[in-house]
């Protein structure tokens, strides 16, 4: 009986012991989750790049609905375009097309060239002048009559959109693209596979990710669509909040909290 009753205290503190065990384990990996999300910079956070997809759905919708019927975000479809033109000896339409062409490549060049003048000044990250700067470019169009030429503002996004989507390249470690989607559709089917065939959580968070980043980017197009009916052109301004509520968050962090790591490189750079 006392050997009894012996072997259930035994196994009475094992189960004590267990359960503190599996405690400190889940402590251990909560302070680590916060750890890792502290090793990001504020530019780097989930948050900020679901409002650049959005904004980059809205600006998308923008230029197809009121300006010209095009997509600005990326190149892929002006590329294609060069190349009817070129193949039905159309050159003029050619030439037509180095324009928005030729703005996204000088916003790449511009992208390279401005965040080592901008570290020097240590007041601001690249990435929060970078967003203020699309800001006032966005303010800008919305006071371009509608009589305008639309490659004004089909220009000027274009050249918008290559700067940003040459600075901001991972959410929190994950690769990220703010303006289009091809890559998250494609991300979003491999993370799917491995996360179905092999229980991978880590491939479940990204696959997660990557859907609210392609919700995020419909949910702007739509809205820019509707504002844009509505108002025409002073639409654009709705992109212009997205991208404020943003610079404010950058600048909060870039003067306060992340103040001594302005020199500090985002991953992916």
């Amino acid at each position: 009986m006392m050997k009894l009753k012996r072997k259930q205290k035994l196994l009475e503190e094992e189960k004590q012991f267990i359960k503190k065990e599996e405690e400190i384990i889940k402590e251990g990996e909560k302070k680590l989750i916060k750890d890792e999300k502290e090793l990001f910079l504020e530019c780097e956070k989930k948050w900020v790049f679901l409002l650049l997809m959005m904004s980059g759905g809205f600006m998308g919708a923008f230029t197809y609905t009121i300006r010209g019927n095009v997509f600005c975000n990326a190149q892929t479809g002006n590329m294609v375009l060069m190349g009817i033109a070129l193949g039905d000896a159309n050159w003029l339409e050619a030439a037509y097309l180095l324009i928005p062409i030729s703005a996204y490549f000088i916003g790449a060049i511009i992208s390279e060239i401005l965040p080592k003048k901008i570290k020097k000044i240590n007041f601001l990250r690249w990435d929060t002048c970078l967003i203020g700067f699309e800001v006032l470019v966005l303010i800008a169009l919305g006071f371009v009559p509608e009589s305008a030429p639309f490659q004004i503002s089909q220009i000027a996004i274009n050249f918008i959109c290559s700067m940003q989507y040459n600075t901001f390249r991972q959410a929190e470690g994950v690769p990220m693209a703010t303006t289009f989607c091809t890559n998250h559709l494609r991300q979003t089917g491999v993370h799917l596979i491995k996360w179905v065939k092999k229980k991978d959580q880590k491939a479940k968070e990204r696959f997660l990710i990557h859907i609210f980043m392609l919700g995020m980017f419909i949910a702007g197009a739509a809205v820019g669509t509707v504002l844009s009916r509505l108002i025409l052109g002073k639409a654009i301004w709705g992109a212009a909040i997205i991208m404020m509520i943003i610079f404010i968050g950058l600048f909060r962090a870039d003067r306060t909290k992340e103040k001594g790591m302005l020199e500090r490189v985002p991953k992916g750079h």
